[in-house]
């Protein structure tokens, strides 16, 4: 209705355009005023200053392109613009003194025509790598918006944001000037289990472009040729693959990083490794990859894997080990500059990636490595419970270098995680975090789409970590998946709550799980022991309600969210939360039985705990995690009620009538 009513206030306007007098506000049908109102982006951008004024989505629209204009991001609001109604885009080369329809400049760099659109909004452009300024405002009987980008990255950046301020077909008279806080942002494929099918990854990087992140690192732990068989060349069919996905992250912006894992068998002292080496990276660099990265994690260094290594290296130990790894990546640094111009700086990870402690071993990486050579750590442990500004300080001054944190999350490769999707909203890393990191990598789960509901938060905190706010992105990362369904949000939240278990390599988690459901469930502990009848009523009644919502969430997810592939790799998750919802909907009837003390409860709460049973036999699908084993819904605290909600009320005295006969 409301768009429909301001199309009649345009026409009555004699333009497609609300007029610059309709001011701050829009009318809707009923009459009264709609405030404009701030938008909401993810990730939070830098600055947004709200001007005056709505501008409505025309079915006929006029696009210039600055000349060199990035033809990805033009090709992606061009594609935003048709399924946000509009069914004309004409072209021009500049705008008319008088705006009379709605224009949008688009481009990057320092054209012309970008500079003239950004003044007419009375706006400056974003000057840092990355970086973009949408601009927009009502003039005459027409509009103006601009998205201008510092490079072709930030016009990229730019077109997403397009994409979610025209969500309701509509855009507001303001500025936004925006930028990454962190250069590297995105997701590692480091995980130990399957491998993602290349369909999956090709989902993932069109995922990671829309939350901005500009890296994917290719590292999967069971690639043979990338590990155990690394010296082998990849077979021309898995090449293919391969470069059909750098096409795809090159057309999202996305860095695509390969990987290799030498370490188990490397021999530092002999030339045929290095060449081994080089020629992987020759044959990769032939279907497009520029950056490259050798992962020396996951292995001893107390040994030599070679006689010559003996020979030449001395007696093996951890400082021996540091002094070889970086006079061997010094020379992968000195070819990659020498075969390739385009080359970024090569990334690696040190064997001890896991702490931030001064060693021998970070010592002779400090001493010894190429400056310019970029080194990952995982934080204050290999699953750290939280990372602060103090301790990637520490690690700063322990790899003589800014590090890029390798974050352990959402990866659900461990035995902690044995049954387990991670689903918690991405916290307890501290804001400020960008003055000391060069960028943030997520470790994502063996299921890709339940991996980005985490990998949102990470690509939100390295955008912009002084404005991250967790629960706001988590429930962003719903309601994208859910296409902005209402419903499928809710039931993805409620599923969420019960996947909120964030463990470490230790006993204690640095997430609890199920927060929102223990506060019901609680209440009705609290109103059953403390309150009157009345009290007991409404917290069984609210129990009845939370229940209705577990067990109807999974058929709402399944057919509500608008990639397949969540519902799929959930399903034994989502099988397991229907049966629970079910038998706690049974554990409330029968606390409402007992209540009102009918003998009828025992029946209710047998049939619970069956429920419960078959809930808590069902396991990971084979093959897909690490470690496999009973799916865990709300553990410890769903289960945990259950159980005990037969022995808070005393039910089936001989003295009480039975309700459930009438007597």
């Amino acid at each position: 209705m409301k768009r429909v009513y301001t199309c009649l206030i345009a026409l009555a306007l004699g333009s497609n355009i609300v007029d610059a007098q309709v001011s701050s506000q829009q009318i809707n049908a009923t009459g009264l005023t709609q405030p404009v109102t701030l938008p909401a982006i993810f990730p939070a951008p830098v600055s947004v200053n709200l001007g005056k004024g709505l501008i409505s989505l025309t079915k006929t629209i006029v696009l210039i392109e600055a000349k060199g204009a990035d033809q990805e991001s033009v090709m992606l609001v061009r594609r935003i613009l048709r399924s946000s109604g509009v069914e004309t885009i004409k072209t021009a080369q500049q705008l008319p003194a008088n705006l009379d329809g709605l224009y949008i400049v688009i481009g990057n760099g320092d054209a012309p025509i970008l500079r003239s659109a950004l003044a007419r909004c009375a706006a400056q452009p974003d000057t840092q790598a990355e970086g973009y300024t949408i601009a927009s405002m009502l003039g005459g009987s027409g509009a103006l918006i601009t998205l201008a980008g510092k490079d072709a990255d930030g016009l990229f950046h730019a077109a997403q944001t397009f994409r979610q301020l025209i969500h309701h077909s509509a855009v507001p008279a303001l500025v936004i000037q925006d930028h990454p806080a962190m250069p590297i942002r995105g997701t590692i494929e480091g995980f130990y289990g399957a491998p993602w099918s290349m369909e999956a990854r090709k989902k993932h990087l069109d995922f990671l472009a829309t939350v901005k992140a500009n890296t994917y690192v290719y590292s999967p732990k069971d690639d043979p040729y990338a590990r155990d068989r690394w010296r082998e060349a990849y077979p021309k069919a898995v090449l293919a693959e391969l470069s059909k996905l750098v096409s795809v992250a090159r057309a999202n912006h996305i860095n695509f990083v390969y990987a290799i894992s030498p370490g188990p068998s490397l021999c530092f002292s002999d030339p045929e490794d290095l060449q081994a080496i080089e020629r992987k990276f020759d044959a990769l660099r032939s279907i497009g990859v520029h950056n490259f990265y050798v992962a020396l994690d996951d292995i001893e260094y107390t040994k030599w894997n070679c006689e010559i290594d003996k020979t030449n290296l001395g007696t093996p130990s951890a400082e021996a080990a540091g002094i070889a790894q970086s006079k061997f990546l010094n020379l992968v640094q000195a070819s990659l500059n020498a075969h390739d111009p385009e080359a970024r700086p090569l990334i690696m990870v040190p064997t001890e990636y896991y702490d931030a402690k001064e060693s021998l071993y970070k010592a002779a990486l400090r001493k010894n490595l190429y400056p310019k050579i970029v080194v990952q750590w995982t934080g204050t442990d290999v699953v750290p419970p939280a990372i602060a500004i103090s301790d990637a300080k520490a690690a700063t001054k322990a790899f003589g270098r800014k590090t890029l944190l390798w974050d352990n999350y959402p990866v659900n490769d461990y035995a902690q995680t044995t049954g387990r999707l991670l689903l918690a909203p991405y916290t307890r890393r501290e804001a400020g975090l960008s003055g000391e990191l060069t960028g943030i990598l997520s470790n994502p789960m063996n299921q890709e789409a339940p991996s980005r509901v985490a990998v949102t938060g990470v690509a939100a905190f390295g955008w912009n970590d002084k404005a991250y706010d967790a629960e706001r992105t988590w429930t962003y990362a719903a309601r994208v998946l859910a296409g902005g369904d209402e419903q499928a949000t809710a039931a993805l939240l409620t599923f969420f709550d019960t996947q909120h278990m964030a463990p470490t390599f230790g006993s204690q988690p640095w997430q609890q799980q199920a927060p929102r459901l223990k506060m019901v469930l609680d209440d009705v502990r609290d109103a059953i022991a403390l309150g009157n009848n009345e009290a007991r009523h409404r917290a069984i009644t609210a129990l009845a309600q939370k229940a209705t919502e577990l067990a109807a969430a999974p058929d709402l997810i399944r057919s509500g969210t608008i990639d397949t592939a969540f519902a799929r790799e959930a399903r034994p998750w989502l099988d397991a939360m229907q049966l629970w919802g079910r038998a706690l909907q049974l554990t409330a009837a029968g606390l409402d039985a007992a209540n009102r003390g009918s003998s009828v409860a025992d029946r209710y709460f047998d049939n619970a705990k069956q429920l419960a049973a078959q809930a808590a036999a069902i396991r990971t699908l084979p093959g897909v995690t690490r470690t496999e084993g009973p799916i865990k819904i709300a553990d410890g605290v769903l289960d945990t009620f259950v159980n005990d909600a037969p022995t808070l009320i005393a039910f089936g005295s001989k003295n009480a009538p039975d309700a459930s006969t009438g007597n």
